[in-house]
């Protein structure tokens, strides 16, 4: 390896805050970006199961892909990687995981190269689209692009297969257009909240399921509108997901069914969850809250509250401030969190 060219390159240690894959996606990301190359050891230290698992090997290689990168260490469990990427080039990509691992993450990695090159990319990338420990096809399609729509940032975005664990099989295909016109973000109050939507699907297994979460949340919330999804895929699972239409601001909150836990008892905690939600001020949620600080720090700056300020969120500023001249200001506000990007 050239010394000269390590000694250029930004050490990361993976179990910096929350210790998790994030670490890796966002050095992909900004690496990409910035042409900075990174070293990054005890990938996932914080983890049951260390090193790259399946879906962080496919982010590394998708990335090595579009940016034609020179990477070492880019192994599965492998816990050290160098990366150093040359030139982000646009076009027409197909990633297949391999496994049930999350499509949504690979998304994320590759979004922000991508949207910052002059012409359009199409991507089609295959495996999980509803997984445990990652954002829903749901989440990302009415709740993140939308927001990001806000600042410019045109995404189209299709979920043609859904994919549950452990079989996985999904596809979302992706259109990402180039990002012409900057805009500031400043959304400190969501306003009136319009209607509550709630949606579930049972894929390949009994249909009462879905129609029986949607009746609790219906219970719960008041919904305005109620609907069973018809999902295609060879997978099998379930999820509920309820949209909240304020003035301001559109917030999505998802539940995945799973073995021994009664529908009735998914739809209650997602109604908890919404509640919370409800009864407070912030605009943007926890998981909302880290995927945001990006795009805002590429663009003009911006500011939002957030209902909780997680290790996910903390650990993102750290990492993009490693890369990129912005400051990221957190402010506690009695009990939510303002969050001011200024680039």
């Amino acid at each position: 390896m050239n010394t000269l060219v390590k000694n250029k390159s930004i050490q990361i240690d993976g179990s910096l805050g929350e210790g998790g894959g994030q670490i890796l996606r966002t050095a992909l990301s900004l690496s990409m970006l910035t042409g900075i190359p990174f070293e990054l050891i005890n990938i996932r230290a914080g983890r049951k199961k260390p090193g790259l698992m399946r879906q962080h090997l496919v982010c590394v290689q998708a990335s090595q892909r579009i940016s034609h990168a020179i990477v070492e260490g880019a192994e599965l469990h492998s816990q050290k990687l160098y990366f150093q990427p040359q030139q982000v080039e646009t076009g027409k990509y197909d990633f297949h995981i391999g496994s049930a691992g999350s499509t949504i993450l690979v998304l994320q990695t590759l979004l922000p190269a991508l949207m910052m090159q002059p012409e359009a990319s199409q991507l089609s990338i295959h495996g999980g689209t509803h997984n445990p420990l990652a954002p829903t096809a749901d989440f990302i399609q009415h709740c993140f692009l939308p927001f990001i729509q806000k600042l410019g940032i045109e995404v189209d975005f299709k979920c043609e297969r859904v994919g549950f664990f452990p079989i996985g099989a999904g596809q979302i295909n992706i259109t990402i257009h180039p990002w012409n016109n900057k805009l500031e973000q400043s959304i400190l109050t969501k306003g009136k909240l319009l209607e509550i939507h709630g949606f579930a699907a049972a894929l390949n297994i009994q249909q009462d399921i879905a129609d029986r979460e949607l009746d609790v949340l219906n219970n719960k919330l008041g919904l305005n509108q109620r609907k069973r999804i018809n999902f295609q895929g060879i997978s099998q699972g379930n999820t509920a997901f309820v949209i909240l239409n304020y003035e301001h601001h559109q917030q999505v909150f998802s539940a995945l069914g799973e073995k021994k836990k009664c529908a009735e008892k998914v739809a209650h905690d997602l109604a908890k969850e919404v509640r919370a939600y409800l009864n407070s001020h912030a605009v943007v949620d926890e998981y909302l809250a880290d995927q945001l600080l990006l795009p805002l720090a590429l663009g003009k700056g911006g500011e939002f509250t957030a209902q909780v300020l997680s290790d996910h969120t903390k650990t993102q500023a750290e990492m993009i401030q490693k890369f990129l001249d912005c400051d990221i200001q957190i402010e506690a506000l009695n009990d939510i969190f303002k969050i001011r990007v200024v680039t």
